[in-house]
């Protein structure tokens, strides 16, 4: 069995704190059904820390917000099931929602200054959870709001506290849209990109925050970002998603130590490296993500991926769970060369990732030989560049 200790996965006999099931999220748009969450499946075990990861209309925010039910009633629907400690989430009235967010599951948006009211002093806006779902007086959620602004970090808060948020700096907005989030000690807490437009110091300052704050409140975090590096060594597991799917899902070690799906292998490769000459140009990934409402057949990476074939564009790959082999000596699972149906069973040419791995069926893995013959190819025929660059798609 996998030890679940320092993952997310939830064991056989380990009640899950968050559990989505076939979640699925559609716009209904003017050109036709935009399918923002395509079936995606998941759990999160209390306490745990997982990484969802992938470029802007990846699918990542708009998952997140069908989880916590603040998508726009008009015009969207999503189906499939979202249990939190065995609450349907998705049978929720608004009103139950209410007594949910805070207390239970809390928030933390991208824009920290279109989330906070303009018009509204920070202490306020920080005490007013408490006052909601702790029923306490004006002057006790002040000195509640006082202690959070203290906790995660806020200089002279006693100033702050009576301030507006335009006249606080970003580091400083994030951080306050922390504390609202954090003021009812929620059990799970949701970070979408919470470290956006912040700079690189500030950014290490808030992942430490809220690294300490879940570390002493015993929650869970669910930590969304389009940076492969913000979740390194910050989650237990992580999610890779693109074009409204998961592509790739693996405890945190083992997608960095042997990541096989070519988009993943793409994100890492355009994280800057303090090992790079100072001018050297930043790896990109080729093309643009696709259209929703007009997605290619077969693998959805398929026309960015250096690797891709034939058989990429005409074949949709599925998503499976990394099968154990029989010649392991780690009591881990193996990955095989290929993921095509009739390989599953073969014990030969596998890559060697821990029980609990989920891949997309890549006909083409990284780091195989059927991979590195297939760039080989791409080069020759002048589809993709020597650098890996795709130059037409496929």
């Amino acid at each position: 069995m996998t030890d679940t200790s320092m993952t997310g996965f939830a064991g056989a006999d380990e009640q899950p704190l968050l559990d989505v099931a076939d979640l699925r999220t559609t716009f209904h748009t003017a050109v036709g059904p935009l399918v923002a969450v395509d079936g995606v499946d998941w759990s999160l075990r209390p306490g745990a820390r997982l990484g969802v990861v992938g470029e802007s209309g990846s699918g990542k925010s708009v998952m997140s917000r069908s989880i916590m039910r603040l998508l726009p009633k008009s015009r969207v629907t999503s189906t499939g099931s979202v249990l939190f400690d065995g609450i349907d989430m998705m049978s929720l009235g608004r009103r139950e929602l209410l007594d949910m967010w805070g207390p239970q599951l809390a928030m933390v948006f991208q824009d920290p200054l279109g989330s906070l009211n303009p018009v509204m002093k920070i202490g306020k806006q920080v005490g007013e959870g408490l006052r909601v779902h702790r029923d306490l007086s004006a002057r006790a959620a002040r000195a509640a709001a006082l202690d959070l602004l203290e906790e995660v970090g806020i200089p002279e808060p006693h100033r702050r506290i009576d301030e507006y948020p335009h006249q606080l700096s970003g580091g400083m907005r994030q951080r306050i849209v922390i504390a609202i989030a954090l003021a009812c000690s929620p059990r799970l807490l949701i970070a979408d990109e919470p470290t956006t437009a912040l700079d690189v110091t500030v950014q290490a300052q808030i992942l430490d925050l809220l690294e300490t704050q879940r570390a002493e409140r015993d929650m869970s975090l669910v930590l969304i970002t389009h940076d492969l590096g913000v979740v390194a060594g910050r989650t237990d597991e992580v999610i890779v998603m693109y074009a409204g799917r998961i592509v790739e899902r693996a405890p945190t070690a083992t997608l960095f130590g042997n990541m096989r799906m070519p988009y993943t292998e793409a994100l890492f490769r355009s994280i800057p490296k303090v090992t790079d000459d100072s001018h050297a140009r930043l790896e990109i990934i080729g093309g643009q993500p696709p259209r929703m409402t007009d997605l290619p057949t077969g693998c959805k990476f398929a026309p960015r991926c250096k690797y891709a074939q034939e058989l990429c564009v005409a074949e949709e790959p599925a998503l499976i769970e990394a099968p154990a082999a029989a010649d392991s000596n780690d009591g881990g699972a193996r990955r095989r060369g290929t993921w095509r149906d009739d390989d599953l069973d073969d014990d030969d040419n596998d890559g060697g990732a821990p029980a609990g791995a989920h891949l997309y069926r890549c006909f083409y893995p990284v780091g195989t030989p059927e991979a590195a013959e297939a760039f080989e190819r791409n080069v020759a025929s002048g589809r993709v560049s020597e650098a890996g660059v795709v130059i037409r798609a496929s």
